[in-house]
């Protein structure tokens, strides 16, 4: 598969994170998570590989987790319905993501990116 990174570039956490795994000479395919977020097979995958909990990988200080009021209506939703609603909006998914080969981060943690891709 290779490594992925979805990412946002005006996002500073995307921004100190990639320049993290340059500084490692990790390099991977760079993809903007709000043109083309992983679809609902992909985060699945994901979110089965990461071992997190799905609201892990909502973007919670997001102004559209906000604007759609997600915090009161996720605990009633499925875990499909929250994929799906993931799947169709990259600006809802907590980033940078960065995937390879069943190793996956969410968010940027130096710490956590030293553990996993160190």
């Amino acid at each position: 598969m290779g490594l992925k990174i979805y990412q946002y570039s005006k996002c500073g956490t995307c921004r100190n994170a990639l320049k993290w795994l340059k500084g490692k000479g990790i390099e991977g395919e760079v993809i903007d998570i709000t043109t083309t977020p992983p679809n609902k097979t992909e985060l699945k995958k994901m979110l089965e590989g990461s071992g997190l909990d799905i609201k892990a990988f909502f973007n919670t200080s997001g102004e559209v987790y906000k604007e759609m009021k997600l915090k009161d209506k996720l605990p009633a939703m499925s875990e499909d319905e929250k994929l799906a609603l993931l799947a169709s909006n990259g600006r809802l998914i907590k980033r940078p993501i960065v995937v390879d080969d069943g190793k996956i981060t969410v968010g940027f943690k130096e710490e956590q990116f030293e553990r996993v891709w160190g």
